[in-house]
């Protein structure tokens, strides 16, 4: 890689970083008075060698990977090599009693965790969190220590868009940390998970503690409401329901009491169904034909990467694209900190979550043939490392029980295109069997699998016309038109995407061309959803409505909302606020 071709490029938040990032509450649905912050500089040493250096030249900016700006490192990471972070501190004295536990939001991909030279275990899997009790470990003055290492080219644990060759649809890798680092003091007897299923009018959430028995506390509209938590399950039931939706993202605030511990959570009430409407099978959200007009959403940061430089970056995302009309993300390939689905419940964003793929990718069977219409393949053979796909269900497990509870997230895609594909009907069962409560996508774009709640297609290279199918039809993805703003592209010698224009009033025309004389038409003959590549520019993509350093929005909402009103009167649906 040529430095000298790539522009650094910081965004807002990033321009004004102090040494203290990422202060917010890490887990807004199981929230605690108890926090103390970790992250900030420490200690970094990269080697060959497996076991905790002694010198540790370098420091680290936690939570950003070590490849990005901000961490303060910014350089690749051989794969071969072992990344340690160690960080001194001491606990406040109100940590004092009870137990002590560490969480660490997320680590790419294999995490090893010493306290005062005590192993206190590894974690394997690169996006989700994992905690450690270190009660029996804590000394007055404590190091903690982080050995991480990066497997991705084997292609076993999933690692989505990142490849050590960036370019063109490939981003730069990340390893190591790239979530906040934190603890908490809980009693002996502790709440240690909450699992919240809900229906139009009823609620039910079971904790998972010690303690079968507690209450919990609800704010309604009319007023508080106490119910008892017994063998560890409180069931709801609410007379006046008042449903989440995009227009109307109402979030009903709860407290749970176990014996010493509280906790402060949220749920939302909403439906998902598939209804047949004047003939065609449409996605419903709280019973009635809704229209998901969306985005595809890669949640990479040019500053950051995997890791944007405040939590207020994903707030800003959500509500300059609600600005424009839309309703929906499909966040791709990648699972987020859980600040960016609490803020999709908050400000009433749905979110199409894509779990992410493992396996190997090859252009000519998973891009060029079914580009050119070669989509039907039986997947039983495909990809037959078992080792692979028992990563992937594993992967695909944790994904679901780590984003159960958020009402934003209303629609799972299995495989995305061709990546890591196997046996889809046995993977549509098993994640049916996790989760029967939201829409299912067993492929998106590419190889028909076996049993699926929807149809999903991907069309970049053709006009849009929809197919006949028995199921709703979900446009997956389309556009990727691309327009580069001067002075803020990463890679101004390359420019990715599907049709490039030269002039922002061109681009606009173009995708407003799009939307009217492919995809409104398309509503009526059954289209359920359809989701634009894409929110921002990636690296070489410049294809995004906004710039990669988040600077310049590329469209405005005059432009745009009126495309969004006509989505919603095809369907019959209110128009968006």
């Amino acid at each position: 890689m040529k430095q000298q071709e790539f522009f650094n490029l910081y965004t807002q938040e990033g321009e004004s970083l102090n040494q203290q990032p990422w202060q917010h509450y890490p887990r807004p649905q199981m929230r605690r008075d108890s926090f103390f912050n970790l992250n900030g500089p420490w200690d970094f040493a990269v080697f060959s060698d497996s076991e905790p250096p002694r010198q540790y030249p370098e420091q680290i900016l936690v939570p950003f990977p070590p490849q990005s700006l901000l961490s303060g490192i910014h350089r690749s990471i051989p794969e071969n090599q072992f990344l340690f972070y160690r960080k001194v501190f001491s606990l406040p004295d109100e940590f004092q009693g009870g137990r002590v536990l560490l969480h660490i939001g997320a680590a790419d991909q294999i995490a090893s965790v010493w306290l005062n030279g005590v192993l206190l275990g590894e974690h394997t899997g690169g996006y989700d969190p994992f905690t450690f009790d270190v009660t029996p470990a804590l000394q007055q003055e404590n190091t903690l220590v982080i050995r991480v290492t990066d497997q991705m080219s084997r292609c076993v644990l999933p690692s989505g868009k990142q490849r050590a060759k960036r370019g063109g649809m490939w981003y730069t890798p990340v390893s190591g940390i790239w979530q906040t680092v934190w603890m908490e003091r809980v009693p002996d007897r502790y709440i240690k998970g909450i699992h919240i299923r809900t229906v139009e009018n009823q609620a039910e959430i079971t904790v998972d503690s010690d303690l079968p028995d507690g209450s919990v506390s609800v704010q309604t509209p009319e007023g508080s409401l106490q119910v008892p938590l017994t063998q560890n399950t409180a069931r709801i039931e609410l007379s006046s329901p008042r449903l989440w939706s995009p227009e109307d993202p109402y979030l009903y605030s709860c407290t749970i009491d176990v014996g010493e511990d509280r906790v402060e959570t949220y749920f939302a009430l909403r439906t998902l169904s598939i209804e047949t409407v004047n003939g065609i099978q449409r996605l419903c959200l709280n019973g009635k034909p809704y229209f998901f007009h969306g985005l595809l959403d890669q949640g990479y940061w040019s500053d950051g990467l995997f890791t944007p430089a405040d939590p207020v970056c994903c707030e800003k995302d959500i509500l300059a694209m609600k600005a424009l009309g839309f309703n929906t993300l499909r966040k791709h390939i990648k699972v987020e900190p859980e600040q960016f689905y609490y803020d999709c419940d908050r400000f009433g964003m749905v979110v199409f979550q894509d779990m992410v793929n493992n396996g190997g990718y090859n252009f000519l069977r998973d891009t060029a043939l079914p580009t050119i219409g070669l989509k039907h393949r039986n997947d039983r053979h495909m990809h037959r490392s078992q080792e692979t796909r028992e990563a992937f269900l594993q992967a695909m497990e944790t994904t679901v029980r780590q984003l159960e509870n958020h009402p934003c997230v209303c629609y799972w895609t299995i495989f995305n295109e061709g990546w890591g594909q196997f046996e889809s009907t046995r993977v549509y069962r098993r994640l049916k069997e996790l989760d029967s409560s939201r829409f299912i996508a067993t492929v998106s774009g590419w190889f028909k699998g076996g049993e699926s709640d929807v149809t999903a297609e991907h069309i970049y290279f053709k006009p849009f016309r929809p197919a006949r199918t028995d199921k709703p039809l979900v446009l997956s993805e389309f556009g990727g038109y691309a327009f580069m703003p001067e002075g803020h592209a990463f890679h101004p010698g390359r420019e990715y995407g599907y049709r490039h224009y030269k002039t922002r009033k061109e681009f606009v025309l173009g995708v407003q061309a799009l939307y009217r004389t492919e995809i409104i038409p398309a509503v009526k003959e059954g289209l359920c959803a359809a989701i634009y590549t894409q929110i921002s520019d990636v690296e070489d993509e410049t294809n995004g409505l906004l710039s990669y350093d988040r600077k310049v929005l590329k469209l405005k909402p005059e432009e745009m909302l009126p495309i969004a009103r006509q989505l919603y009167q095809e369907i019959q649906t209110e128009p968006p606020v």
